[in-house]
């Protein structure tokens, strides 16, 4: 690696400050389980190092029944996997946490900074968009609020701007619902070949119509993808195994995988049919039984 500067943080406005300063030259470390091992790969090589993981303020967990989930960016993975209010409210976010790497990097790992490092294998992005989520970011001199469905720009690219840091993520609060995020790996812990989040709501009058679904595709496209064809086509419909079947076709037609080592683009479709059809299955299983 090479030599950089050590800068650590008190404060989110300290820590934009030193952004704002350096610009692209400088890198937030919160738990490092991402940053360091690029630079160990020498993939970036900041002259800067902003340091934040003594901002306390940034490291909560609260829940409200109106307002939904918010979590501070330095929440661990661990902390949201234990969380009794994620396990009893959000359960497939406690859930996905068990597929996530390893207990020791789920230990240092923040959510602030797997969303901001905008890797398209991330198993927490496809679970958080298929709960509507979205976060705030806070820069030198203004905060703002960016759905999920637009942070991801790009592979490793979000629209955070130099002088702006992740410091929350919200999860509404949907009401009844069902979710599970299914992930194809060479290991259950290891990145994923291909993921699928999806997450369905039935209409309160009519337990049996289908009110809203979100289906995310990960690992398969640039950015976690919103396989959209498939949710429109069940909007508003009495799901059955015909309607399934037919939005697993279209959501694995819709995904962008390419050929690498994991496997071919065909092969990469054919597991996204799979657990797109599995996901929803399940879903509707977990939202009828609300």
């Amino acid at each position: 690696m090479n030599t950089f500067e050590y800068m650590p943080a008190k404060t989110v406005k300290e820590a934009c400050d030193l952004l704002s300063k350096y610009g692209e030259e400088a890198k937030i470390l919160g738990g490092g389980q991402s940053l360091v091992n690029l630079m160990k790969q020498d993939f970036v090589s900041p002259s800067y190092i902003i340091d934040i993981k003594e901002i306390s303020d940034l490291d909560y967990i609260r829940y409200d029944e109106k307002d939904g989930l918010r979590i501070g960016a330095l929440t661990t993975h661990r902390s949201l996997e234990t969380s009794t209010v994620v396990q009893d409210k959000f359960f497939m976010l406690a859930e996905m946490e068990h597929t996530l790497a390893s207990v020791a990097v789920r230990n240092w790992g923040t959510l602030g900074g797997n969303l901001a490092h905008a890797d398209p294998a991330s198993d927490l992005a496809p679970t958080l968009m298929a709960l509507g989520a979205e976060v705030e970011v806070t820069g030198s001199k203004a905060k703002r609020v960016i759905s999920l469905d637009d942070f991801f720009i790009g592979y490793f690219e979000t629209a955070l701007q130099p002088d702006e840091l992740l410091t929350e993520i919200h999860v509404p609060n949907s009401g009844q619902g069902g979710g599970i995020y299914s992930k194809f790996a060479q290991r259950a812990t290891d990145l994923a070949v291909v993921s699928v989040a999806t997450h369905l709501i039935f209409d309160p009058n009519n337990s049996d119509l289908c009110k809203d679904v979100r289906i995310v595709m990960g690992s398969v496209g640039p950015t976690p993808l919103r396989a959209k064809r498939g949710e429109d086509l069940l909007k508003g419909q009495t799901i059955d195994a015909t309607l399934i079947e037919e939005a697993a076709r279209l959501s694995a037609e819709d995904a962008q995988p390419t050929t690498d080592i994991n496997g071919s683009e065909e092969y990469k479709r054919e597991i996204v049919h799979v657990l797109v059809r599995r996901s929803i299955k399940e879903a509707k299983a977990r939202a009828s039984a609300q």
